[in-house]
């Protein structure tokens, strides 16, 4: 006999309930199971639901591994952490001594900005004279150096400041003059080499009517000024150092002169303006090479040398090529 249409279809909600593999499927077969045509008496059924609903929650606590704290079991774990305060407040003290200092508005025990910048490196820097002229007076030590090694002037000699250095230097005694044109930065360079090397003609002509020293040679190569002149390329730097007095013949520690320098970079402007004011090209480096040697094979360069050692009948004559 067939089914009735109801019955059919809770058989068939009954068959799809039992392919599902998931743990919900247990609660949805003893939910339906009532309505299927096994011939087991309800108390029967009854137990074998709560054997299934017993397993059910067995297996969901099982899934998750978990072990049922209790509040006994939870307190026991919290005695066993101990916790102090004392690392607490030195981990907040570690924080604020970490905390991102501003290396020009902090000021040392000493004065200084973590920079050792003293207020009158920063007047300049700022490129306030009023304020520089106002430290200078007041007593501010030229000769203090910052990171770099650089005293407030090298900082004006460096940056253009000609204003600030004017009124840093315009009342101070030879004396005091000469410690702080003498003062090298940490790359062995006083005053008269940073202004010459950053092309501050103004600042250079400024130090020379102070009385600077033009031959004074930097700490690492003893270079002059003129060498870093011809190292830059400068012409008009090279020819004011010329006529203010400076040695062309200066030697570097290994022997070269600022003739070497302008032929080795092959430069005919300044190596012309070299041999007008009489440079030696015939000076020999540590190396035994003169400034004729460097300039073999180029005819340019050859060409600004008379060769004066030809004699015709005893008598010495120039010709150049």
């Amino acid at each position: 006999m067939a089914r009735s249409g109801g019955e059919k279809s809770k058989f068939d909600l009954l068959e799809e309930n039992r392919t599902d593999s998931g743990i919900d499927s247990f609660r949805s077969l003893t939910k339906d199971d009532q309505y299927g045509t096994s011939s087991v008496p309800d108390t029967t059924r009854r137990e074998e639901q709560d054997k299934l609903s017993g397993g059910t929650d067995e297996r969901l606590d099982s899934a998750y591994g978990s072990s049922s704290l209790t509040v006994d079991s939870l307190n026991e774990i919290i005695d066993k952490c101990s916790i102090s305060e004392t690392p607490c407040a030195e981990s907040e003290k570690d924080c604020e001594n970490i905390e991102e200092e501003n290396p020009l508005a902090t000021i040392t025990e000493d004065g200084d900005t973590l920079l050792l910048q003293t207020p009158l490196h920063l007047a300049v820097y700022l490129d306030q004279p009023f304020v520089v002229k106002a430290l200078v007076e007041r007593g501010a030590c030229l000769e203090l150096q910052d990171q770099d090694g650089n005293t407030p002037l090298h900082m004006a000699c460096q940056h253009g400041r000609l204003e600030c250095a004017t009124k840093m230097i315009c009342n101070i005694s030879a004396t005091e003059l000469v410690r702080v044109f003498d003062v090298q930065n940490w790359r062995g360079l006083t005053c008269l080499h940073v202004a010459t090397l950053h092309r501050q003609h103004r600042l250079v002509r400024l130090l020379i009517k102070k009385g600077v020293d033009l031959n004074i040679q930097e700490g690492t190569s003893g270079k002059t000024a003129l060498h870093m002149a011809v190292e830059v390329h400068d012409v008009d730097m090279v020819t004011l150092l010329l006529n203010k007095g400076a040695n062309v013949d200066a030697a570097m520690l290994n022997g070269c002169t600022a003739l070497h320098l302008a032929i080795g970079r092959q430069d005919a402007t300044i190596t012309t303006r070299l041999c007008q004011a009489g440079a030696d090209r015939m000076i020999r480096n540590m190396e035994d090479d003169t400034p004729l040697d460097l300039a073999d094979g180029n005819d340019d360069i050859l060409a600004l040398f008379p060769f004066d050692d030809i004699q015709i009948m005893g008598r010495t004559i120039g010709v150049n090529f």
